[in-house]
C-alpha cells in the first residue's frame, strides 16, 4: 500500500455505554472510519482503513476523494 494522501478526520469517544471507544472518521470518505481503545489505536486503525479504501478505488479504476487539509 502506497502513501496516502492527508485527508481531514474526525476523532470522538464513545460514552462508556457504548463501550468508550475511540472512532476516527474521515469526512471526505463516508464509511471508512477506525476504531481503538485509544485515541492512537484508532489513529492507526483509520490509517490502514483508509488505505484499504484507497487501493480498492485505485483497483476499479476510480479517482479518490480529494484530500483537504487535515485536521485533528
Amino acid at each position: 500500500m502506497s502513501d496516502a494522501p492527508d485527508y481531514r478526520t474526525s476523532l470522538r469517544q464513545l460514552p462508556p455505554a457504548e463501550g468508550g471507544y475511540f472512532v476516527l472518521s474521515y469526512p471526505e470518505i463516508p464509511g471508512c472510519l477506525g476504531v481503538g481503545d485509544t485515541q492512537a489505536e484508532a489513529l492507526e486503525d483509520g490509517r490502514r482503513a483508509l488505505l484499504a479504501v484507497l487501493d480498492a478505488l485505485k483497483a476499479v479504476d476510480r479517482a479518490a476523494p480529494e484530500a483537504h487539509a487535515a485536521s485533528a
